[in-house]
């Protein structure tokens, strides 16, 4: 985190940027093998925040012009459709070799791909049935020869595709463009929604913030270690405490669901989040040392990571789908929350091309009644909204 101190994006933007950099030099090259089924590091991630405030895009780059020294590395275009992702991917197809449990040497081939995606639209189209089909089938990064054929676009076969992810989009965006089928079960549940709508700090100049000789130094110990983890290869154990944690973690994960899950909007997300975790796990591990092993400590880390963006997973879950009363108290608590303090008069002049002004009473009863906002009086007796004060527990 030191390397991003002259960025103002969100703590959990850079953390999530490193989890998606330190994935794309990994590949399908590593693995957990439950037999059935393997655990690849690969993920879909997605920052989510207004506007021009948070440097998603920013923050994207930075890990992966990182990612960009490590040999191998192939990047997926940031606009396409399914035919041009497939045919990507079938471009990329390399061979590793790897020592297996028993002590051979075996090949393994795979075509592995990283996307990044400053404006999410430009790659997921909701309209495209076909792409979002795609993307759903390639999250699992199985053993398989993928395949496909069109009356047009000939055969697409694909060895062992494992497809990377990382984009950035607005609350505003999924509002208007991810329908509410896509949740449950569908391609939300195996996407990790960041969410932040604050600067963490301000740095007007980010050339003042670390001399030129540390920053580079710092950046080049950076590619090294990425490049370091680029060479893993082979499957992930689990040691006995992981075994044994995993197993109470899992009990837990079925016995009872968090409060701020308790939704049935998250029930694909929860029947998820053990591979989100053991996902993470292996992207933990590669980050600390070359032995291929999960800890109890990378699961526990893994577990932390990921509960710490539920809390927020939620704001961008209760945006998908929404009724007009449900848009126009996202709307209004939006701009209070830009503004830090507005009366309702000037807060209506900001928002009337969108709403009525019954619709806009409406949303600020319900903003006021959930405590959302609160009314808050300056010396002189002027009222106005702020963002309520909200403990997340």
């Amino acid at each position: 985190m030191v390397y991003t101190r002259d960025s103002e994006a969100p703590d959990a933007f850079h953390f999530w940027t490193g989890v998606a950099t330190i994935a794309g030099a990994l590949r399908r090259r590593v693995w957990i093998d439950m037999r059935k089924f393997h655990w690849t590091p690969n993920f879909y991630i997605i920052l989510v925040g207004p506007a021009g405030l948070v440097t998603k895009s920013t923050t994207t780059r930075m890990g992966l012009k990182l990612l960009g020294h490590v040999e191998g590395i192939k990047f997926g275009p940031q606009s396409l459709t399914w035919q041009a992702l497939t045919v990507a991917l079938e471009e990329s197809t390399e061979y590793v070799e790897y020592v297996d449990s028993a002590g051979k040497i075996k090949t393994l081939p795979h075509s592995s791909m990283t996307i990044s995606v400053p404006e999410l639209g430009t790659l997921i189209k909701t309209e495209d049935s076909s792409l979002v089909d795609v993307l759903v089938s390639m999250w699992d990064g199985q053993l398989e020869t993928w395949g496909h054929a069109t009356k047009h676009s000939g055969n697409a076969n694909i060895i062992n595709p494992w497809l990377n992810i990382i984009g950035a989009t607005t609350p505003s965006w999924l509002q208007n463009n991810f329908p509410e089928h896509m949740i449950g079960g569908g391609l939300a549940s195996r996407i990790v929604f960041v969410y932040g709508d604050a600067k963490r700090h301000l740095v007007p100049y980010p050339d003042e913030v670390t001399p030129g000789p540390e920053y580079y130094q710092q950046e080049e110990a950076l590619i090294e270690d990425l490049q370091s983890i680029g060479k893993i290869t082979g499957p992930y154990t689990l040691d006995p405490d992981a075994r044994k944690w995993g197993h109470d973690w899992y009990e837990r994960l079925w016995g009872t669901r968090p409060a701020h899950m308790a939704s049935d909007r998250y029930s694909g997300y929860i029947s998820r989040k053990q591979t989100h975790l053991h996902k993470m796990a292996i992207v933990i591990a590669a980050a600390q040392r070359d032995e291929r092993i999960i800890t109890k400590a990378d699961l526990m880390v893994a577990d932390v990571a990921l509960t710490d963006i539920e809390h927020h997973m939620n704001r961008v879950f209760e945006s998908i789908g929404l009724v007009d009363e449900a848009r126009h108290v996202a709307e209004i608590v939006m701009y209070v929350r830009n503004y830090k303090w507005v009366t309702a008069e000037q807060l209506f002049q900001q928002v009337r091309n969108n709403m009525t002004e019954r619709d806009f009473k409406t949303a600020l009863r319900v903003a006021i009644g959930g405590s959302l906002l609160a009314v808050e009086s300056k010396p002189d007796g002027q009222r106005g909204l702020i963002v309520a004060q909200r403990t997340v527990n």
